[in-house]
């Protein structure tokens, strides 16, 4: 059974950082592309960042683009998202993605692109 199990949240003040894990069990890792959304309370589920199946492919949503970074271990099965500079526009519950990917090079920035979520992890950024 395809599982993706989130951590690393908790509550930080606004500049800190966080990092973000995410470990994949029951999927083949290096055949899926991965991503990291976030949703606030009364928003809906936002894209943040992408990770391509291979080539290190990275994308970003403006939002967060020079603050958070994704990368991944596909040795452990782990993606993760380095959050630095946080704001408190930045508090929501943060989810990992994966979706089986049959190019190497592409990522994906759409909700509806992918197969398999995590339950989330809360952020909380105080003023």
């Amino acid at each position: 059974q395809e599982l993706l199990v989130e951590s690393g949240g908790g509550l930080v003040q606004a500049g800190g950082s966080l990092r973000l894990s995410c470990a994949a069990s029951g999927l083949f890792f290096r055949s899926y592309a991965m991503g990291w959304f976030r949703q606030a309370p009364g928003k809906e589920r936002e894209f943040l960042a992408a990770h391509s199946r291979g080539g290190s492919i990275t994308y970003y949503a403006d939002s967060v683009k020079g603050r958070f970074t994704i990368s991944r271990d596909n040795a452990k099965s782990t993606v993760y998202l380095q959050m630095n500079s946080l704001k408190p526009d930045d508090t929501a519950v943060y989810y990992c993605a994966a979706t089986q990917s049959s190019q190497s090079g592409i990522y994906y920035i759409r909700v509806s692109e992918y197969d398999y979520w995590g339950q989330g992890t809360r952020v909380t950024v105080s003023s």
